[in-house]
């Protein structure tokens, strides 16, 4: 099993525009950077957490294009958060009036946010505690509402703004409450 490798960087620190050139010219690696700098290699996914992936980016899209309240991305988005890590959760979804305050050249980049709403699917490489502490830290950045699907337990935990983790086994649906008003993520093909 292969797991994320996270590079620490003592004496050299990558600038934002130095992170993002390395990205866009590695565009076969998914790369990701914690608080303090150190780069996150992920490896890609097996082809039924892809799948699993695309079921997830399909529902969230149509919903997307029917509320057309907000923008919605893949896997392939990354984020600048306020703390400084840049983050690539495998969903996401941000209000349109954040999307229109963004210049072209912030479109074009790394977002410069924290996006309102995540999901994150655990491939079997993944280790469950480094994707419990970054849905804390999506939370602790700004993100209202955020699901840790995790296939291999049958579990979903629900991360919210000033609220305990609720973990329900099993669920055959997801509410995206009042973040993502009327969505219903159907967890049937997902499982």
């Amino acid at each position: 099993m292969v797991n994320s490798l996270e590079i620490k960087f003592e004496s050299f620190k990558l600038t934002d525009e130095q992170f993002y050139q390395l990205c866009q010219d590695n565009r076969d690696l998914r790369f990701e950077r914690n608080i303090n700098g150190d780069m996150v290699i992920m490896p890609p996914t097996g082809g039924e957490t892809s799948n699993r992936n695309l079921r997830i980016i399909q529902q969230l899209g149509i919903w997307t294009d029917k509320n057309q309240t907000g923008i919605a991305f893949d896997s392939s988005g990354g984020f600048k958060l306020p703390n400084g890590a840049d983050r690539s959760p495998d969903a996401a979804w941000i209000p349109k009036k954040k999307w229109e305050n963004l210049t072209q050249e912030q479109r074009q980049k790394f977002l410069p946010l924290c996006p309102d709403f995540v999901v994150e699917l655990r491939s079997p490489s993944d280790n469950l505690k480094s994707l419990q502490k970054k849905m804390q830290e999506y939370i602790e950045n700004g993100t209202k509402l955020a699901w840790l699907i995790n296939r291999q337990d049958q579990q979903v935990e629900i991360y919210r703004q000033g609220q305990e983790v609720e973990i329900l086994n099993n669920p055959q649906t997801l509410s995206g409450e009042d973040v993502l008003v009327d969505f219903v993520l159907e967890l049937e093909k997902i499982w």
